[in-house]
């Protein structure tokens, strides 16, 4: 199978596009693989790493403001489909992939006008503007979660999930123990884990800047990642109150967290903005969250992704403008000094993993380019 996939911008796109692309390579490995991007974004990182190759094109995210910055972005959009479309004719996919994103809409018209089947995957609850508009134009979108299926118009829409590399691991005291040494973690209390993404966010780190500084997490202790461009500013914070970040006491600070499968599932609470990808690991490790959804983003998602497991009691979302360090240290504390209800929300939370997603959505791709 000849495949191309689109994927741009974030993470939140591209890995799911890279994890169909490896499931693609596991079923039939004589399968070529190419993807479509910006020269700006994660995939010119993730993409080669991953061994893909990847053509770019210049692409943007339409504004509704009427200015001279924002026809100039859409007048190179119109012109991407044209380069889209010169792939498209060199490479004679059997079928192509979008993994949402601005990317998608000069590589779907370049698909139509080359008649080439194409599977959308849509990994936010709301489904994105972009989607939607091409969802007529597509011949399956696939969505991650059932309440995503808010798509007009659309020709077949799948509820498949979202592709992730984190599941759920049941270590021994061992091994568990050898990953909390590491840290300089204790066994005896809770963890608490939190995150904000790879670029950080500030409004969660003056929160928990304001916990270490007041001492207030004595029955509980966190690991959080600063987000690399955070953490130097965080340290002189620290520095500056008269502590120093390799020695708080309950808590290990980090730039970045690599091993984060490991340290996901040692963790007893997630707390963390609310991504479709983290949405789901929390969902496939069934753990209890406190979620802080990220602001001013393309209508709301975020907001739209917490609500998956809050309407179900697997989680508690804090607006981004009303959190403090004294709502979050009391939600958190309501969880950990509460056994029934840490266990109903992990409950809660595993009930809204979906199992078998990578087989799910090869089987919508073949069933696609058989069609075709």
């Amino acid at each position: 199978m000849r495949v191309i996939i689109a994927a741009a911008g974030t993470a939140g796109h591209i890995n799911p596009g890279l994890a169909i692309a490896n499931k693609i390579k596991e079923e039939e490995p004589d399968s070529e693989i190419i993807f479509i991007g910006t020269k700006r974004g994660l995939e010119n990182d993730l993409v080669p790493r991953a061994g893909y190759e990847l053509k770019t094109i210049e692409a943007y995210g339409l504004s509704k403001k009427i200015s001279i910055e924002n026809f100039k972005k859409m007048y190179a959009t119109l012109m991407a489909t044209g380069k889209a479309r010169k792939i498209i004719k060199e490479f004679k996919p059997d079928i192509i992939v979008g993994a949402g994103g601005y990317i998608c809409g000069p590589v779907v018209w370049a698909a139509n006008k080359e008649k080439i089947p194409v599977v959308l995957h849509e990994s936010n609850a709301f489904p994105g503007k972009a989607v939607k508009m091409l969802a007529p134009k597509v011949n399956t979108v696939l969505i991650s979660f059932e309440e995503g299926s808010r798509i007009p118009n659309a020709r077949n829409i799948v509820f498949t999930g979202t592709p992730v590399k984190i599941s759920k691991k049941e270590y021994t005291v061992d091994e568990k123990n050898k990953i909390l040494n590491s840290l300089k973690i204790k066994a005896n209390l809770p963890i608490v884990l939190i995150f904000g993404g790879s670029q950080g966010a500030q409004k969660i780190n003056e929160a928990v800047i304001g916990i270490l500084e007041n001492q207030m997490n004595k029955d509980y202790q966190i690991i959080w990642a600063t987000g690399p461009k955070q953490f130097e500013i965080i340290k002189k914070e620290l520095s500056d109150k008269k502590i120093d970040i390799e020695n708080v006491k309950n808590a290990k600070i980090l730039p970045y967290i690599y091993n984060m499968e490991e340290i996901m599932n040692i963790s007893n609470i997630i707390v963390a903005r609310s991504g479709a990808m983290t949405i789901t690991e929390i969902s496939n490790l069934g753990k209890p969250s406190i979620l802080i959804p990220l602001p001013n983003v393309s209508q709301d998602h975020q907001t739209y992704n917490a609500k998956v497991l809050e309407n179900v009691g697997a989680a508690k979302i804090i607006k981004n403008d009303e959190l403090k360090k004294e709502n979050l240290n009391e939600e958190i504390e309501k969880i950990i000094k509460n056994p029934e209800l840490m266990h109903k929300m992990e409950e809660k939370a595993i009930s809204k993993s979906v199992k078998n997603v990578q087989d799910k959505i090869y089987k919508e791709i073949k069933k696609v380019v058989k069609a075709k």
